[in-house]
């Protein structure tokens, strides 16, 4: 599927479903934490493993077969992209609902 696409749409699909993704999962362990006393530190270190485990497939094929890596490299530039931004901003929204 890689051939019919450009690297900068495959980019941006993967950029926004992790942004989707990470920022639901960052303010809904935000809710959980905060009713069952959990440090908000906890919660933010779990979620960057979180991303960190989503993040590794593309991770070891571009240190696998660095060659023939084209789309791999871009799926995982979008979900680091994806993944910085949702989990800079989710804190802010979940301050915003009352959780942190």
């Amino acid at each position: 599927m890689g051939e019919f696409l450009p690297d900068y749409l495959i980019r941006e699909q993967m950029a926004v479903g992790t942004l989707v993704a990470f920022g639901v999962l960052r303010v809904i362990a935000a809710a959980i934490g905060y009713g069952r006393g959990w440090r908000i530190s906890a919660i933010g270190q779990c979620c960057i493993g979180a991303a960190l485990i989503y993040c590794a497939p593309q991770l070891f094929d571009v240190l696998a077969y660095a060659y023939q890596a084209r789309v791999a490299s871009a799926e995982l530039e979008g979900k680091i992209a994806g993944c910085a931004i949702a989990l800079f901003c989710a804190p802010i929204v979940s301050h915003k609902l009352g959780y942190e």
